[in-house]
């Protein structure tokens, strides 16, 4: 049975909190940062490209050490010190505040973690081990994107407008499911 629920979450100006400044904490922030969220970054020091996104306004930036408070009013933390103490500290803090909280490399303190994603425009394809084997992860879904190109983009923007006036014309929950469905069928029989 699988450790971990998969879900997709929609952080739009929801107040997210990373804490650490280097590499990992880049791709992290860069990560909700193309989700919409609302950053927040406290690490005594930065990598460039997080300094760059401080100086554009794009990420508030706390430099100093993390204090508990600072995971107030956050929905979602990441602790990317590699600090063991850290970590605990940060996950603590995190969850007294009802934030969901993941610690880098440490899967027994996270309440989430990531998978290794595919992205074609609105199509995202999670691959995950359950934090077991992280290469692996990545590994499949450098193998799927050969296979999901480009052009599936596309293909999700045309086939939900599609559904979205199959559905209009429906007058029953299960004639609404039958619709979309249709143009689901009908969508990939035209690309075989």
């Amino acid at each position: 049975m699988p450790d971990y629920f998969p879900a997709f979450l929609d952080l739009r100006g929801r107040r997210c909190l990373v804490v650490g400044g280097g590499a990992v904490a880049d791709r992290k922030v860069h990560g909700l940062l193309q989700c919409g969220a609302r950053v927040t970054v406290v690490s005594t020091a930065l990598v460039p490209a997080l300094a760059r996104l401080v100086a554009a306004g794009r990420v508030e930036h706390r430099a100093r050490a993390f204090r508990k408070v600072d995971a107030r009013g956050c929905v979602l933390v990441v602790s990317a010190t590699g600090v063991a103490e850290v970590d605990d500290a940060v996950a603590e803090a995190a969850r007294r505040h009802g934030a969901l909280v993941n610690a880098v490399d440490r899967p027994a303190r996270c309440d989430f973690i990531y998978g290794s994603v595919l992205r074609r425009g609105e199509l995202q394809i999670a691959v995950s081990t359950g934090g077991r084997a992280p290469a692996l992860a990545r590994e499949i879904r450098r193998r799927l994107e050969p296979v999901v190109g480009a052009e599936y983009a596309a293909l999700v923007e045309r086939v939900g407008r599609a559904r979205q006036a199959a559905r209009a014309t429906a007058s029953t929950p299960e004639a609404r499911l039958a619709a979309g469905e249709r143009v689901v069928a009908v969508a990939l029989a035209s690309r075989s």
